[in-house]
């Protein structure tokens, strides 16, 4: 887990600074018209600038897609209260995703970007308040004229009480500052909907009189088998969302969405094709608002098809055809995809090796230390204690395979 950092001089940036200014300067950064909020609701998540990026104009070819969700904005690895990509690279002197929006939007595309995600420190944690936090997005959405964002809200971020109210605060700011912006709020999912943490963001939200398009759970890396959970998961985040807000079904339908993970979640879980059909098929009929998932970089196939049962931040580890997944956004979005060649017969797993010693909670491991944990075994990257091997694809742990 990183160092949280103290926000220094973002408080300048006044709720005066947020309003029509900042829209002329959004449309003067040269953004392409609105597309359909629909679109937005069906962008799937892409890493611009890690896991391999794949070229957004292919997938655009491939599948119709015509919109993508950007992600992570952090705070500076280094502390402060500026956007940066992933914690290195400051918004403020950006080219390399610039230009990958500049592609997409030549095609008549466009782009949403989030904020957040697992790990990482997010400036809802680093600025020491609401308007400091917009501040910092509001230069997002300025510098690339921006038409939708997504707060990712979730570990260890929304175990924080102060820095939720934060971020709940710069999302009904931004949302007050620039009208017709769509905002998501992503948070986790869990069998009930989602936990205890994801239900006082939600209370949060009320208390500050926000509601987003949509709020959306993320029903997997929680013990999810299948479609027909995440379903369940979905049906009771409905109930979650009516109790909250005093809301009807149907409301609470239409203020609802999904965000999956395509092929194998960091935990093992497999979600193929068929399980995105039925999740797909239930947010159709249900007026959910959303449906995306983790990730662009994913969706290709692995070779071997399993990736030695491996989670890959680069492939989903299931029999597929590249971009599988993206036209099941294009579907929701309400556009045609292309048809798909089919789908490619899965190569058979290699057979494991020895384990090695069980990984322990309480012991200290540094890096080529090698152990064993649910079936796998796990070499340390750098010193590392209780953190459960394949908890996070970026953690400290790298998955050896099968044992």
């Amino acid at each position: 887990m990183r160092r949280l950092r103290t926000c220094l001089g973002a408080a300048a940036f006044g709720l005066a600074t947020l309003g029509t200014t900042a829209l002329v300067a959004g449309h003067a950064s040269g953004a392409a018209g609105a597309l359909n909020n629909r679109w937005y609701a069906a962008a799937p998540y892409l890493m611009p600038l890690d896991n391999d990026p794949p070229d957004p104009a292919a997938i655009m070819d491939a599948t119709g897609l015509k919109a993508f969700q950007l992600a992570f904005i952090l705070a500076p690895d280094g502390g402060g209260c500026s956007p940066t990509w992933g914690g290195t690279a400051p918004v403020s002197s950006d080219t390399a995703v610039q230009s990958k929006i500049s592609t997409i939007r030549a095609k008549g595309g466009d782009v949403s970007v989030s904020i957040g995600g697992y790990g990482g420190t997010k400036l809802g944690q680093a600025c020491p308040d609401a308007a400091a936090t917009a501040a910092a997005y509001q230069q997002v959405i300025t510098k690339y004229g921006l038409h939708a964002i997504d707060f990712d809200l979730e570990e260890p971020e929304y175990e924080n009480t102060a820095a939720i109210q934060n971020e709940i605060g710069a999302a009904r700011m931004l949302q007050q500052n620039n009208p017709g912006l769509y905002v998501s709020v992503t948070t986790a999912g869990t069998a009930d909907g989602t936990g205890w943490f994801g239900k006082q963001m939600l209370l949060e939200a009320k208390s500050q009189g926000f509601t987003p398009n949509n709020f959306s759970i993320m029903p997997f890396d929680g013990g999810f088998n299948g479609a027909a959970s995440q379903t369940a998961a979905l049906t009771n985040f409905n109930a979650i969302l009516q109790s909250t807000f005093g809301w009807d079904q149907a409301t609470a339908y239409a203020h609802e969405g999904f965000s999956g993970m395509n092929g194998r979640s960091d935990t093992g879980e497999m979600f193929t094709q068929a399980d995105f059909r039925t999740v797909l098929d239930y947010a159709t009929s249900h007026a959910m608002d959303r449906f995306t998932f983790w990730a662009l970089n994913r969706d290709r196939p692995c070779t071997p098809v399993d990736n030695d049962g491996r989670t890959s931040g680069t492939c989903s580890s299931v029999a597929q055809n590249a971009w599988d997944f993206a036209k099941f956004s294009t579907e929701f979005a309400g556009a045609t995809p292309p048809a798909s060649p089919p789908t490619p017969t899965p190569t058979p797993t290699p057979p494991g090796t020895v384990c090695k010693s069980a990984w322990s909670s309480t012991a200290v491991y540094t890096a080529g230390n090698e152990v064993s944990y649910g079936g796998h075994n796990w070499k340390a990257k750098w010193w590392t204690q209780n953190e459960v091997p394949g908890a996070a694809s970026w953690g400290p742990w790298e998955d050896e395979g099968a044992c």
